[in-house]
């Protein structure tokens, strides 16, 4: 049974006046009229898409492209010049870093007022609240005043709000990016929650990472349209290729094809799969041991270097994901030739094809080299089961 839509954006318009040097006083304006001289920027320009019940996507493009203002404009913190925008259910949103919350009330007050703005009433707030304290781990400062809250405490503030309204639809705009990296990895968890559940998720990022992980679909915005949209790992690819070319990057970066993106600043060179017996393989049994290999090389020291890995099946389902930063290591510093491993112990995977991608990305996300299908491999087993994971268990009566 196919999903109902739960967001229809139909012909979406948007403009803005921008000033060149508008007075701040009634006597500036009133002697120096020339000053209120504006041109109209057209920011969004027909923009039309639709969400179904569950699905996730995000949307991409470069700073000032419009899709922040998209965002807003779902919010209903804007409203279009023409077109229509429906959304069915109640919107939960973290748009701008503690928007709606009073500097001097504490933090419990603001949770009472901002989840009243979401729609709940108090006694759903009074059943909710130990949730949400607890999720922002401000137990010590939740009866301090907001204003006395660094970013961090107020990106956790907001977030566990945000997540604990039962939203059919939750927006998002960079908000993953705030914090530090052991609670934007539990917001990123609790988000794959709510997306289990059947919330629909439309998030704003330039970490194109984050987006393949969550969402089934990027939506491209590229000078107030739609340039392309489609699966995160066919459309990330042509973007990146798209950007390094308009920025005149160096020449690693023109040479982007469908299957690498990234700055070009490191290379990945070779991949390989190491089993049991220490052997180079593509083909290893359920529940046996897997080293993933990885040699790269680089033109210059990068200090805040995140490796990741991805498993996939070869219909695009995503098995796995994980980086060095998830995991709670810390950054690396490379230069010149080097490696790095990965090793499973117990490769769960039921039979069939996969395929791994390999990445090099800076601390907050951006692309050095993403090498898409990098290796294929294969498993096998003699046991039935169904699904795609074999799960370790006992039975017993």
């Amino acid at each position: 049974m196919e999903q109902e839509d739960v967001i229809v954006v139909s012909g979406v318009k948007k403009k803005f006046k921008v000033f060149y040097d508008k007075g701040q006083s009634f006597k500036e304006r009133l002697l120096f009229k020339n000053r209120s001289h504006y041109e109209e920027r057209v920011v969004l320009k027909d923009i039309s898409f639709t969400v179904k019940k569950g699905e996730a996507i995000g949307l991409i493009g470069h700073n000032g492209c419009g899709k922040s203002t998209m965002l807003k404009l779902m919010t209903r913190i804007l409203y279009p010049d023409a077109g229509k925008i429906e959304i069915k259910g109640r919107v939960s949103s973290l748009i701008e870093l503690g928007a709606g919350f009073h500097p001097d009330m504490s933090g419990r007050e603001n949770i009472y007022t901002n989840a009243s703005i979401f729609g709940l009433n108090k006694k759903e707030i009074d059943r909710r609240i130990g949730t949400i304290i607890k999720f922002s781990e401000l137990e010590e400062f939740i009866d301090n005043p907001v204003r006395t809250y660094s970013s961090g405490m107020y990106m956790r503030l907001a977030f566990s709000v945000a997540i604990n309204v039962d939203a059919d639809v939750l927006l998002i705009d960079e908000i993953l990016a705030v914090g530090d990296a052991n609670f934007q990895a539990k917001c990123f968890n609790r988000l794959q929650e709510i997306k289990a559940r059947g919330t629909t998720i439309v998030i704003v990022s330039h970490a194109l990472g984050q987006i393949e992980q969550i969402c089934e679909r990027s939506i491209w915005i590229n000078d107030g349209k739609i340039r392309a949209e489609g699966n995160p790992r066919d459309i990330h690819p042509i973007y990146m290729e798209f950007m390094g070319n308009n920025m005149h990057e160096s020449p690693a970066v023109a040479a982007v094809n469908e299957d690498r993106h990234g700055s070009g600043a490191a290379r990945i060179t070779e991949v390989k799969l190491i089993d049991s017996e220490n052997n180079e393989n593509e083909v290893f049994s359920t529940g046996s041991k897997m080293v993933i290999h990885v040699d790269y090389t680089c033109d210059t020291e990068i200090k805040d270097a995140v490796f990741g890995i991805g498993i996939y099946k070869t219909d695009g389902l995503h098995c796995y994901g994980t980086n060095t930063k998830t995991d709670r290591l810390p950054e690396f510093t490379i230069d010149g030739n080097g490696s790095f491993e990965m090793s499973v112990d117990k490769l769960n995977l039921l039979p069939g094809e996969y395929t791994i991608d390999i990445s090099i990305e800076t601390g907050d996300g951006v692309p050095i080299d993403h090498y898409k299908s990098a290796k294929k491999f294969v498993t096998f087993s003699s046991i039935s089961d169904s699904g795609n994971y074999r799960l370790d268990h006992e039975w017993k009566r």
